[in-house]
């Protein structure tokens, strides 16, 4: 029989659930592949030369870290402060680069690239470690190694301290979360059973977009236990102490530990605990805090609330918040240096803060639902804070490498932002990669652009007063790169617009001079000189070019005071110290000027000149077998050194050892063709050999 027909309900839609991207290749490869690609972006960098901003200070003119790695230079580099900050870390691992490459920059360059490449794979492996968000967390990753606002970090051999203290932060972060999630599964084990577990041996090997917080059991109130036996605690510990001697912006980084406590470790239940295995690390901070502004301060770097108010550095840092985020987001006109307005218009002062009070406090309403928000938000403001300006040190408003470490916030902020945003689209899981992907090609279009800016001081340069005004840093590195260049006049001329605007800087003045002199205008160098002097009586710099100046106009005296200045302000001084020894020895003070080369070697051992002109001063002391010995250690250093062949010539000659004199004669005229007091000793060799009729070898 059958049933009678019945008006059945309509089945509800069955709605479907976007399914995430499954990673079809394990974490540590696309680590790598991250850091190959960033590699193969930057590699033009190793076809760059070094910069004459700063890179003299840590490299090119530092004789201690030209020496290399040796006992003595390790001690100087733990006591001595460099660019007026202590980061010994920073100056051995340059110390190593002069070991391995000499000063060719490529050496150089591949160090901090290398080093960039490292922290790219770094922010990947540590976002997947916290989140378990492994596409998030590649995006994330890929931008922050594709974005150009670092091309300043990895390009300039002077800020390795950029990448060095990252490097370093990055792995203590990760040592970190280790620590932090294998005392959570033990924490959640004991709430279940009463006893403590150790944590399964799969703890941190997860499945693509699975969370392992996640499947925390909702027992009351979870305490976060303390473990200081870890080896993972005291990794991380060891590796903030390596990144504050680094660079010491990491100070901020015991907050950035609880930011993640709160998301995504979700351990702030119960903050007594966290707050005492944090002790450790707020100590080496604090520390760091302290030598570094005490270090600063004795060197002059911080600014005086005379110069700069108060009011002038909250607007600037205000506004300055505001550029960067700007600069994440639409990354142009980017200059090595951005001048210091000293004071902005208020109107855009209260707008900037208004715009960031706003953000503030609209993610702050979000935090509950979406936690990310604001744990990227305060990452970037509270990692930015040590360099944001409140603590002026220099005159730059902001600077791009400032965003290195704080650049990871905003990133996290918008891909998990993003990504919540579309969750519930119809095709969630490609929008957002498609945007991501569209992104990195762009970052890496400009990046492109932006590394071949860096290529030498000239172009750089250049650009920065293409796009800043009044700028004056870049106008001085400008003069000296055509200087160097040989393009006097052109040097003058951006000398004299640093004066102008920036009259009372003394360096200005002594750039100004130097190049006077070699245009031949020597008493208006002088001139310019004693103004520096004027402006600053401690300027080493200006001792020493008035010194050489007053040589050049035969003032032999007086350039020796000089240079006796010079070395007062800067001991380690290598050109004053030879200059001196000349002077000693044009007045016949043979040794006094021995001593003075010997002091020379002593900081600069591979300094081919000195080497000879302590030959000579040993020639004139009686010592022609020493002399002999510095001449060949000079050509050995040098051997195109055509004085160096000449003079070790004559010293072989009056020894009896004609052959080899000879021989030494015919190296210097074909290193220098036109050299007539070689060609006259080379036929007075020669005539003594009985072989006057000999030509003489090109």
């Amino acid at each position: 029989m059958r049933k009678p027909a019945t008006k059945s309900e309509p089945a509800p839609a069955r709605t479907v659930a976007p399914v995430p991207l499954q990673p079809c290749v394990p974490a540590w490869l696309l680590a790598l592949l991250l850091a190959l690609a960033t590699v193969a972006l930057y590699w033009p960098v190793t076809h760059h030369d070094f910069i004459n901003y700063d890179d003299d200070l840590y490299v090119t003119a530092n004789v201690h870290v030209q020496n290399g790695l040796t006992l003595e230079n390790l001690k100087w580099a733990f006591s001595n402060p460099v660019g007026f900050n202590w980061h010994p870390v920073t100056v051995l691992s340059h110390m190593l680069d002069c070991q391995l490459f000499g000063l060719q920059p490529w050496g150089h360059h591949l160090t901090s690239l290398l080093l960039h490449a490292f922290n790219t794979a770094l922010v990947f492996l540590l976002l997947r470690a916290l989140t378990g968000a492994v596409w998030r967390s590649l995006l994330v990753a890929a931008l922050f190694g594709a974005h150009p606002l670092h091309v300043e970090s990895v390009a300039w051999v002077a800020e390795r301290k950029d990448v060095l203290s990252a490097f370093f932060g990055f792995l203590s972060l990760l040592f970190y979360a280790r620590y932090a999630q294998a005392t959570g599964l033990r924490c959640c084990a004991a709430s279940i059973t009463g006893d403590v577990a150790a944590p399964p041996r799969s703890s941190h090997q997860w499945a693509p977009g699975f969370d392992i917080r996640s499947q925390k059991p909702e027992v009351g109130s979870q305490r976060s236990e303390v473990n200081l036996f870890s080896c993972s605690y005291w990794f991380a510990l060891l590796f903030l102490a390596l990144g504050l001697m680094s660079k010491p912006m990491l100070v901020t980084w015991p907050f950035v530990l609880l930011l993640l406590d709160y998301w995504p470790l979700k351990r702030i239940s119960d903050l007594k605990p966290l707050l005492l295995e944090k002790i450790p690390f707020f100590v080496l901070a604090a520390v760091a805090g302290i030598v570094t502004y005490a270090v600063q301060q004795q060197a002059g770097a911080v600014m005086t609330v005379e110069n700069l108010p108060p009011g002038a550095r909250v607007g600037n840092a205000i506004i300055s918040y505001c550029r960067y985020l700007g600069k994440m987001f639409w990354p142009t006109d980017l200059a090595v240096y951005y001048p210091h307005p000293g004071h902005w218009p208020p109107v855009e002062v209260l707008l900037a803060g208004v715009l960031l009070a706003g953000l503030s406090a609209l993610l702050f309403m979000q935090r509950r639902h979406y936690p990310f928000l604001l744990v990227g938000w305060l990452w970037f403001v509270g990692t930015l804070a040590p360099v944001i300006g409140l603590v002026q040190v220099g005159e730059q408003a902001m600077a791009d490498r400032y965003t290195y470490i704080p650049s990871v916030g905003v990133l996290m902020l918008t891909i998990w932002g993003a990504h919540e945003l579309t969750r519930r689209w119809r095709h969630q899981a490609m929008v957002p990669l498609l945007a991501g992907v569209t992104a990195v090609v762009l970052c890496v279009v400009l990046t492109r652009q932006q590394l071949g800016y860096w290529q030498d001081s000239e172009t750089l340069f250049r650009h920065a007063l293409a796009v800043t005004q009044n700028n004056q840093i870049a106008h001085d590195n400008l003069g000296d790169a055509l200087l160097e260049k040989g393009q006097t006049d052109d040097a003058i001329r951006q000398f004299q617009e640093v004066t102008r605007l920036k009259p009372n800087d003394a360096d200005a003045y002594n750039n100004l001079g130097n190049a006077l002199g070699k245009s031949g205008r020597i008493g208006e160098a002088i001139s310019q000189y004693h103004e520096a002097l004027r402006l600053k009586p401690d300027n080493a710099s200006a001792y020493y070019s008035l010194g050489t100046a007053l040589d050049a106009e035969g003032q032999t005296d007086e350039a020796i005071r000089q240079y006796q200045e010079a070395i007062r302000f800067k001991p380690d001084d290598v050109p004053a110290h030879n200059n001196l020894g000349n002077a000693f020895l044009k007045q016949g003070r043979t040794d006094e000027a021995i001593r003075q080369y010997q002091e020379t070697l002593r900081l600069k051992p591979d300094y081919a000149q000195a080497h000879n002109n302590l030959g000579v001063a040993l020639v004139r002391n009686g010592r022609s077998d020493e002399a002999i010995s510095q001449y060949q250690e000079a050509i050995h250093i040098q051997p195109d050194y055509a004085d160096a062949h000449n003079n070790l010539g004559v010293a072989l000659a009056r020894g009896g050892r004609i052959d080899e004199a000879i021989s030494h004669f015919q190296e210097a005229i074909r290193f220098k063709p036109a050299y007539a007091n070689a060609q006259s000793n080379l036929a007075q060799a020669l005539e003594l050999k009985g072989k006057s009729n000999d030509p003489v070898k090109p």
